[in-house]
């Protein structure tokens, strides 16, 4: 139950493997660490929240439109006998109020972006400014469009059928509003044939629980996904689509963001996390 796509070390990890390493590989961009509290914007079913609360000791408040989705965090965070670390709440990021003595050390949003709409994303980064302390950093991890594609006339197949109110940001127009609001950018990293990869698990995990599936949907509801997930993956692997990890700093007010000089901490070797026997039941 984890949204949006994988990270795969080599090209045949299997996508259970690959989707834990996303979320590590999110928190140790975050460079999170115990006592911090960090916001997930748009959270889904709570994943990544649990992971950074295990894993690397911080509280996340984790908020989302969808009360399923809410219900379903949060009997995973009780499950996971972290509430007291964890909550996720059902609320627009636009009504969060900024308080000083509530600010967050760190922002994240996976797979959230592509639906707030260009028009919006001047309120997006100006609110994610807002509710971040002097220092702090966020992690903006979205499907965007090349910059040179044409305009669609006309509804398209996804529009009309998976994401209607979806709209793909170029990933230069994104850092310019980001920079308009005050962040720092401080790594763009291309996850484009991960999401390839990724899709492809999906399709064939689909095809596999057919008739599980058709217990649940009909058959034109399976056909669309079906559809949608396939030509989804063709579009990352032609480069009609990417995908991008955005990390942005707020500087303080002498422009320090304590950030390391390299990212070597990135892919350091953490034993904790690359034991072949643990388990993440996210």
């Amino acid at each position: 139950m984890l949204y949006s796509c994988a990270y795969f070390h080599t090209p045949d990890q299997d996508i259970d493997t690959a989707q834990r390493q996303k979320l590590d590989h999110i928190c140790r961009k975050l460079r999170l660490r115990p006592g911090q509290h960090l916001l997930d914007i748009g959270c889904g079913w709570g994943g990544l929240a649990i992971h950074a609360a295990r894993h690397y000791g911080v509280e996340v408040t984790g908020i989302t439109l969808s009360q399923p989705q809410a219900d379903w965090a949060t009997a995973r965070i009780l499950e996971a006998k972290i509430s007291g670390q964890v909550r996720v709440l059902v609320c627009d990021y636009r009504e969060i109020k900024p308080v000083q003595a509530e600010l967050f050390d760190a922002l994240v949003s996976v797979g959230m972006f592509e639906h707030i709409g260009v028009a919006n994303l001047p309120v997006y980064f100006s609110q994610a400014m807002q509710l971040l302390k002097p220092g702090g950093i966020f992690l903006n991890h979205a499907i965007a469009r090349r910059t040179n594609d044409l305009a669609v006339h006309g509804p398209s197949f996804t529009n009309t059928y998976v994401f209607p109110d979806g709209e793909l940001t170029p990933i230069g127009a994104a850092l310019d509003v980001a920079e308009e609001s005050g962040f720092e950018v401080r790594d763009v990293e291309s996850l484009r044939e991960h999401y390839t990869l990724t899709l492809r698990h999906w399709v064939r995990r689909l095809e596999l629980r057919h008739r599980e599936a058709l217990r649940i949907v009909d058959e034109p509801t399976y056909r669309v996904w079906r559809l949608y997930m396939a030509g989804a993956a063709h579009n990352f692997e032609s480069w009609a689509v990417s995908v991008y990890q955005t990390l942005l700093a707020k500087p303080d007010s002498l422009g320090r963001t304590g950030l390391p000089l390299t990212r070597d901490d990135w892919y350091a070797i953490h034993a904790k996390y690359d034991r072949p026997s643990e388990r993440f039941d996210y």
